[in-house]
């Protein structure tokens, strides 16, 4: 078969703690768009033009257990493209130093000898997300 059944990723959903921290996050410090949501449920739509995320509030966060990306099967991290290097290092200097982040690892090649870099942070809420340059 060589016609592909599927057009790229529709849209990403993310259980988060708190919407209001998450929001703060990607519309705050990575200028995401609030584009909808679903207050009963309760999620919002958040898009940067490329990508469209959905947020969704456990339902008790309080009681909710963090993903463990080693032990679980799902999600292991969200990978954000950025333009360039300088996109890169502006983006660093924003993320790493919001509240509630959790550095994972600093800027640098994503492998040895690669001209593509990238870092991974933990958002507020525990997330793992990435942000990358082009590959070259």
């Amino acid at each position: 078969m060589t016609d592909k059944l599927t057009r790229g990723v529709h849209h990403i959903g993310l259980t988060v703690p708190d919407l209001d921290q998450a929001r703060a996050f990607f519309c705050g410090v990575l200028g995401f768009d609030e584009v909808g949501g679903v207050p009963d449920y309760p999620s919002i739509f958040i898009s940067d033009g490329a990508i469209l995320l959905t947020l969704w509030r456990a339902a008790d966060p309080l009681t909710a257990r963090a993903f463990d990306r080693r032990a679980n099967i799902g999600l292991h991290h969200l990978s954000l493209a950025v333009a360039d290097d300088a996109a890169l290092d502006a983006l660093w200097d924003r993320v790493s130093t919001h509240a509630g982040v959790v550095v994972d690892f600093a800027p640098g090649p994503i492998r040895a000898g690669s001209k593509t870099r990238h870092f991974l942070v933990f958002i507020p809420g525990g997330i793992r997300v990435e942000f990358a340059t082009p590959f070259i």
